[in-house]
């Protein structure tokens, strides 16, 4: 199909996700979470298209001149569309950068990659800034094959029950301290959110997270790439395949799980402190 035709169906795609799983309203008050990066860029960009009234959302991870190149896109980008964008720097946040609480938990042994870290961090921050501001949806540009590869590697790990808490609207157990994340591009394949933001000339990078090159899902997504290419629909099957068992997941899940609050900071959490408190008194 031409890139006209293109813009058609990815825009169709991302309007029927949102209507089947019933993600977002225009009552809703909706913070979009963005790294700069093609794929919140891209959800951004499709949501205000489809005259969603909306806010951004950045976590400066501190990461160079990649964290600055980010920045200085989605900077120019919400200028150019009219969008509040809310910067939020994770030194101020945790005193530190995510690349300094590797090096401080490598040295006492503690064997987290810098996605692990970062992934805590972000969510912790994006989801406690979010209901600072009544947030009723927050908007995440994960994609088809970020779903497929993370339900994969819980499958790899045999921790299938850490699946219940995926889907195009994530968590179990609700909390009105928890915003719900839904994921708009949920259908959307990697590779289409790169055509589409390629069409429309956004200002991003391409290029992988620097401290994501020797995690464990890059291999992942290598090897998914790999069954895609002999076997077309590969990524479709594997995330429509979960979608079957995903009630079943969250019902054992709902029974399973206990939703604390954390003895220390407050936040939600399936444990007596979350792993945001657990890694800075980590690395005291």
């Amino acid at each position: 199909m031409n890139d006209n035709q293109f813009v058609e169906y990815f825009e169709r795609k991302v309007r029927q996700t949102i209507k089947q799983h019933k993600l977002l309203s225009k009552k809703d008050r909706i913070v979009v979470a963005v790294s700069g990066g093609k794929d919140s860029t891209t959800a951004l960009h499709v949501l205000h298209k489809l005259g969603y009234e909306m806010e951004a959302m950045l976590i400066d991870q501190l990461l160079g001149d990649y964290s600055r190149t980010n920045l200085s896109n989605i900077k120019k980008f919400c200028e150019n569309m009219g969008v509040k964008l809310r910067i939020i720097p994770m030194r101020e946040e945790f005193g530190c950068s995510v690349c300094y609480m590797k090096s401080v938990l490598d040295g006492k042994g503690m064997r987290m990659n810098t996605c692990q870290i970062c992934g805590v961090m972000r969510r912790s921050i994006l989801n406690r800034r979010a209901r600072e501001v009544k947030a009723t949806k927050l908007v995440t540009g994960h994609n088809l094959d970020d779903e497929a590869q993370t339900f994969f590697m819980n499958m790899l790990h045999g921790n299938i029950n850490l699946s219940a808490k995926l889907g195009p609207t994530t968590g179990v157990l609700k909390d009105s301290r928890f915003i719900p994340r839904v994921k708009p591009l949920y259908y959307c394949l990697e590779a289409e959110t790169t055509r589409y933001s390629k069409i429309n000339n956004f200002p991003v990078q391409y290029e992988p997270c620097p401290c994501s090159l020797d995690s464990f899902r890059t291999q992942v997504k290598k090897d998914l790439n790999k069954l895609e290419i002999i076997n077309p629909g590969t990524k479709l099957n594997l995330v429509k395949g979960f979608l079957k068992i995903l009630p079943k997941l969250k019902k054992q899940y709902k029974k399973t799980g206990e939703l604390k609050y954390c003895s220390k900071c407050g936040e939600p959490s399936s444990q007596d402190k979350c792993k945001v408190c657990s890694l800075m008194e980590l690395m005291k």
